[in-house]
């Protein structure tokens, strides 16, 4: 998927040089920072610092993954659960790799996530996936970023070579040996994300808006995934929703390029 920037004055928060960065139809707003005001990046710098001074191994992230069928199975679902709903976050996912493919050739996802009109952004790397039965275990490493600087980097992607604060960028660069070359924007999609807390787990209904089409799933992340495997299975039964375990991650989904049979 190419990602095209579209130049439009008239438009600021936080840093300069606001463009607009269009992919799956949608425009998101992008700002490069101003090229002698580093104060911006430095506070950052330091918030993240404090937050993640002391974050040594990353943790593994143990998911069940449910995928439905359609969109009115999701609906189905969605209104079963409504008296259980929390929040819902509309979420804007952008992928990264080295030039030569050094993550991607290692089974490692390297990702920024902006959440609803960029209140806040996180950055994550993900490694070491294994998915079986529905379940899903990866490693999973994330940072706080500020949302002006996480826009810049889609812009120009070198730019995570400079942050020297975040431990995300450290490993990538001496764990998966991304160099002088540096980074590249492989793209994204958009995902509508329905929180709830039921029976003491919290679900997630997602709506996945790739290119392509569109992907429906639900995930409860556990340490007893199987239990909670048990309790879903037994919900969705009950309540006639037709659903499969998901095979592949989003991230695998869209580098695809297709929707997965169900």
């Amino acid at each position: 998927m190419s990602l095209r920037l579209i130049p439009n004055s008239g438009h600021s928060f936080h840093l300069r040089r606001p463009t607009f960065l269009r992919f799956n139809n949608h425009r998101l707003r992008v700002f490069s920072p101003p090229k002698h005001n580093p104060s911006l990046s430095l506070r950052a710098e330091s918030s993240a610092r404090e937050r993640f001074s002391n974050l040594n191994e990353p943790p593994m992230e143990v998911e069940v993954k449910l995928r439905l069928p359609d969109s009115s199975s999701h609906q189905k679902l969605s209104d079963l659960l409504s008296p259980h709903h929390i929040k819902t976050h509309n979420q804007q996912n952008i992928f990264f790799d080295g030039a030569n493919a050094e993550l991607s050739s290692s089974l490692a996802v390297l990702r920024i996530r902006f959440y609803d009109d960029d209140s806040h952004c996180i950055l994550s790397l993900k490694a070491k996936p294994v998915i079986s039965g529905g379940i899903s275990r990866i490693e999973e490493h994330e940072e706080p970023l500020e949302p002006s600087i996480g826009r810049a980097c889609v812009e120009e992607p070198n730019r995570m070579q400079l942050m020297e604060w975040s431990k995300i960028l450290e490993r990538v660069k001496k764990e998966y040996g991304i160099g002088r070359e540096g980074f590249v924007c492989l793209g994204g999609f958009r995902n509508v994300r329905r929180v709830y807390e039921w029976k003491g787990l919290k679900l997630e209904l997602d709506e996945t808006i790739f290119d392509f089409g569109r992907n429906y799933e639900m995930e409860c992340e556990s340490e007893e995934p199987e239990r909670v495997m048990d309790l879903l299975e037994g919900f969705l039964k009950e309540n006639g929703i037709d659903y499969s375990y998901s095979e592949a991650s989003k991230f695998a989904i869209f580098r695809s390029g297709k929707l997965p049979t169900f």
